[in-house]
């Protein structure tokens, strides 16, 4: 791994650190694991839509079936069932069945709060 820095930042740790090749390892360790990396962009890709996030704030209030928020987001079936799968597949919501109908729900709060969390960011008065 170590060969796979570039010569001008080796110099550098050389000049910032006692021991550069200890500095260097310890740096290595921090990278990312790819599997989280991976699962935090599927999740943030989700997000990634107007519609998905206006998804979510219906879904706030309890579980909904796909022709209700088909009302909510004034789109037609196969639009907003393309955006559940999408929320489906990253864990983001949850589904039932219940004979011919479809309800859908929040599958953590957690998303809940970063929605909340990337709101407050686009807010820089904090109100």
């Amino acid at each position: 791994m170590t060969d796979t820095v570039p010569e001008s930042t080796r110099q550098t740790l050389e000049r910032l650190y006692e021991n550069p090749d200890e500095r260097l390892t310890s740096l290595f360790d921090l990278a990312a694991d790819e599997t989280q990396v991976d699962a935090q962009l599927t999740v943030f890709k989700a997000l990634a839509n107007e519609s998905r996030v206006r998804i979510l704030d219906a879904l706030r209030d309890g579980e909904m079936c796909a022709c209700e928020l088909q009302v909510v987001l004034d789109a037609p079936q196969s639009t907003v069932a393309s955006h559940l799968r999408e929320l489906a597949d990253a864990g983001i919501v949850r589904k039932r069945r219940q004979g011919k109908w479809t309800y859908y729900r929040i599958g953590d709060t957690a998303v809940l709060q970063l929605l909340d969390l990337a709101a407050a960011f686009g807010d820089p008065d904090g109100e």
